[in-house]
């Protein structure tokens, strides 16, 4: 398991000092889990209890509507958080799914344990902030481009955001992502640079 939390900490690390005592502390409490192609790791109308750091694999952030059509709202890659931030702080129903877009190894950070580093580690309450803030501004740079950019200017930036994913994710999870049909994304994906 050592291993297994080597990128969790490197991340943390970026953030805030821990040290090797607060490692531990805090390490003690994570949990590698490991979760197949296409499995939930959480379901609309659930709370979300955890946030999970992709360690392996890529995850898809998405949300239904009332007809039953998804629409991709976030891909989580290696390195990065995938949480419901709003079902996670304030315990009300998630209005997301959380999905294995391949075989994927997370670590797991529960509720408590978040709190808990906030009270805990020297910079506890910094860490809690500065990763509200990324995923604060993910939500507004998510909406901004939605009203924003046209949808070849999107395009361009997920490739920018998530280099890999074109070769990984199916196409109408990036239609979804883009807010364009699959028939759209293909000539996107024919025009010059």
């Amino acid at each position: 398991m050592p291993n297994a939390l080597h990128n969790i900490r490197r991340m943390l690390s970026s953030i805030i000092e821990i040290d090797d005592k607060e490692w531990d502390y805090f390490s003690a409490a994570l949990e590698v889990k490991t979760f197949k192609k296409k499995e939930l790791l959480l379901s609309a109308d659930t709370i979300c209890k955890n946030v999970y750091f992709v360690n392996i694999g890529l995850l898809r952030i998405f949300f239904t509507d009332k007809n039953g059509r998804e629409s991709t709202f976030h891909f989580a890659q290696e390195y990065d958080l995938a949480t419901d931030y709003e079902s996670f702080l304030q315990h009300s129903p998630s209005k997301y799914f959380i999905q294995a877009l391949e075989d994927t190894e997370v670590v797991v950070m529960t509720h408590d344990m978040v709190i808990e580093g906030y009270k805990k580690l020297r910079s506890g309450e910094k860490l809690g902030r500065l990763l509200t803030e990324k995923y604060f501004i993910l939500y507004c740079n998510k909406i901004q481009a939605l009203y924003t950019l046209t949808p070849i200017e999107r395009y361009r930036a997920m490739n920018k955001l998530f280099p890999s994913v074109l070769q990984k994710v199916p196409q109408h999870f990036i239609a979804s992502y883009l807010n364009i049909s699959s028939v759209h994304l293909s000539r996107l994906k024919n025009e010059p640079e």
